[in-house]
């Protein structure tokens, strides 16, 4: 072969393995953050952290067995299978996902649309130049064992991210807006409120001015006349979900007379917020990362 497609199979390997062992190493380190990402394109929830954590797999042993010349066309074929997979599931998905957020590499931003496609195109290329262009990939055995590696420190990398959750267990699932909803996943904020309560109508008329994070879920609880929930959320202004679990939630979460909140991440509560006067509860919000 040609000294030119040598260095040009070297270049591309390593251009394929720097976006691969990126994107699967961040998956591998943040796997919640991810599987949120993931629930945007549309995978059901009870399948999100089980996909994340396949990717981390299949895209880090990809881009670990592409740097090797011995396994570089396994490395790229599993790199391009992965390329040309994830391009049709969004092309059968374009509508409704056009515009989301689809970045699998943390200091790029992408959305899609038709310049997606152009991106994954020329990653596929890359992948095909580099398997084109090395020797036939030998040694299937040490093969397995990279990839059984990576399996394994993805496994002990979730149980470390799994270990930083702290509190009170959420209950699995609960309805909001009249369908089911799962407090396991993603950073959510329970509101508990009297629609009778001139407390709880203020602190609702504050929240509702704050700048909340994308990614934050704000549920309201009404803790007495239910039917009113609707009135109490329209009159203040305050933009929230609805549920009317309030005994397995206030079982969880014990508190006395509302208003009371409590931020939950991935299941867990992470810190009860209690306060509703001037500066609360913004101040407890901003330090729990929840607003502007």
């Amino acid at each position: 072969m040609p000294t030119w497609k040598k260095y040009a199979s070297h270049i591309a390997a390593i251009a394929v393995a720097l976006l691969f062992l990126t994107a699967g190493i961040w998956k591998m380190t943040q796997p919640f953050t991810w599987a949120r990402m993931v629930e945007d394109l549309r995978v059901p929830y009870q399948l999100s952290l089980l996909a994340t954590l396949a990717l981390a797999v299949s895209e880090t042993t990809a881009g670990a067995l592409v740097l090797i010349p011995r396994f570089r066309r396994w490395g790229a074929s599993l790199a391009a299978l992965l390329l040309v997979v994830f391009m049709i599931y969004i092309g059968l998905n374009y509508s409704a996902l056009l515009g989301k957020e689809c970045s699998c590499f943390p200091w790029v931003k992408r959305t899609i649309g038709p310049g997606f496609f152009e991106g994954d195109a020329l990653m596929l290329l890359l992948a095909m130049l580099a398997a084109y262009w090395s020797r036939p990939s030998t040694g299937i055995r040490r093969a397995f064992i990279v990839l059984g590696v990576i399996a394994a420190v993805t496994a002990s990398s979730f149980g470390l991210a799994s270990a930083r959750l702290s509190g009170t267990k959420a209950p699995a699932e609960i309805t909001v807006d009249g369908k089911p909803f799962s407090l396991q996943k993603g950073r959510i904020f329970l509101f508990f409120y009297d629609p009778q309560c001139g407390h709880c109508d203020a602190a609702a008329r504050h929240m509702s001015k704050y700048n909340w994070k994308k990614d934050v879920t704000v549920i309201g609880i009404p803790t007495q006349q239910p039917q009113w929930a609707g009135s109490f959320l329209t009159d203040t202004g305050f933009k929230a979900k609805t549920s009317l679990d309030l005994t397995t939630l206030k079982q969880t979460f014990p508190f006395g007379d509302p208003p009371y909140g409590v931020y939950i991440e991935n299941g867990r509560e992470q810190a009860p917020v209690p306060h509703y006067d001037e500066p609360e509860p913004s101040e407890t919000l901003k330090k729990l990362g929840l607003i502007e």
